[in-house]
């Protein structure tokens, strides 16, 4: 689980930009939305993707992502420890790659992007025999290298183009990609005929959102920059060109010390660590390149 919304150091106005929808080109934001100046959160008025308008230029967002503090003791976008989560993502990713076994997703070579420090790519060593992943931070990778096989420094461009994957994998990271639908045109072209790609993402269609309003954890600005529901995300998916979609079950697992650092809170010490499984946090679903 991220940060919750936070006060980053306030961009000039140079470093601000307007947003049309990501997902269906539309400039027709429906009224309402939510504010955490300088940015919004607004649903788009015809395909009800929500997304961040006006929001950090990507450029200056990218280069937030290259800094290895973003993982660890991040004063502004960030983590305040992604080491910490260590144990409960590492749960989270075995139930995971259990369900995805279990529905026929899965094959020799999978990609994971946006893989920081490699605890997917290592539970997966059962289930695929060639691991790879990508990441903007060099310390990032850097440790994601003791885990995989290969490890790229940056986006899908850094990946030679003749590469093919069975499954590409991204797990909390189309909420950051300003482009989302190139974004996964891009990795349906990486894909082996029969391959699939795995996306799972804040779940803005959930009750945790309208339940916690504006102090739902997920609203991480200037980081996310699109929220999907299960309709848009299927979308998506559809878009890129799969034959295919299926929407996935999720278990997502915290500690009771992270619950409480989002809910502005102390856990008892003697149970900080003790692991939770929270419903409706995470929205997953999959989609098969034609065989």
């Amino acid at each position: 689980m991220p940060r919750p919304h936070h006060a980053v150091d306030s961009p000039g106005n140079a470093q601000l930009e307007a947003a049309e929808c990501a997902l269906c080109g539309a400039n027709d934001p429906a009224p309402g939305g939510y504010t955490f100046p300088p940015y919004r959160v607004v649903r788009c008025n015809r395909c009800d993707l929500w997304y961040t308008s006006p929001r950090l230029a990507e450029e200056a967002m990218l280069a937030a992502y290259a800094e290895d503090s973003y993982f660890e003791g991040a004063e502004g976008p960030g983590y305040s420890s992604y080491r910490a989560q260590e144990a409960t993502l590492r749960t989270t990713f075995r139930k995971l790659l259990r369900d995805l076994a279990g529905r026929g997703i899965e094959g020799d070579r999978l990609l994971e992007v946006g893989c920081a420090y490699g605890f997917f790519l290592d539970e997966a060593r059962s289930h695929f025999s060639y691991r790879a992943g990508t990441d903007y931070s060099a310390g990032a990778a850097a440790k994601a290298r003791d885990f995989a096989d290969t490890v790229y420094l940056g986006g899908l461009d850094e990946i030679p183009k003749a590469e093919r994957f069975d499954l590409i994998a991204c797990i909390h990271v189309i909420e950051h990609i300003y482009h989302p639908r190139p974004f996964v045109e891009q990795l349906f072209e990486r894909l082996n005929p029969g391959g699939w790609i795995f996306l799972a993402c804040p779940d803005m269609g959930g009750f945790w959102r309208p339940l916690m309003g504006k102090r739902w954890p997920f609203f991480k600005l200037p980081e996310h920059v699109t929220y999907f529901t299960r309709p848009t995300l299927t979308r998506l998916l559809e878009t890129a060109g799969c034959d295919r979609v299926e929407a996935l079950p999720y278990a997502s697992y915290f500690s009771l010390d992270l619950i409480a650092e989002k809910l502005g809170r102390r856990a008892p010490g003697g149970v900080a660590d003790r692991q939770l499984r929270l419903p409706g946090t995470t929205v997953a679903c999959a989609g098969r390149k034609p065989a």
